[in-house]
């Protein structure tokens, strides 16, 4: 009965372990592409989630930011009416807006 329950372990842990390290992959991928060599998170590029982790920046202002795409400044967080000045000035120096891919 140990042999069969020992068994059974390994080979959930068996089939189970690369769907965990498959899961992860993308996340990572996707911090990659929003973070600059001067950390600093690309408006344009950035997650829903990777833009919530800043101070004041909750599910609707994300959700605002990230349907405002795509941006030339990072100012026109403000200038467009997405984020109040209070906000942006709290999160403006760790921000910036890449240029918009070309659309072929």
């Amino acid at each position: 009965m140990r042999l069969l329950r020992s068994r059974f372990l390994a080979l959930a842990l068996l089939f189970t372990l690369p769907l965990a390290v498959v899961a992860q992959k993308p996340a990572k991928a996707a911090a990659a592409t929003a973070a600059t060599p001067d950390n600093k998170l690309d408006i344009n590029t950035a997650t829903i989630d990777q833009l919530k982790a800043f101070p004041g920046i909750g599910d609707a202002y994300s959700k605002r930011i990230v349907e405002g795409r795509p941006y030339t400044a990072k100012n026109q967080l403000v200038s467009r009416g997405v984020l109040p000045d209070a906000v942006y000035n709290k999160i403006k120096d760790s921000i910036i807006a890449s240029k918009p891919a070309a659309k072929k």
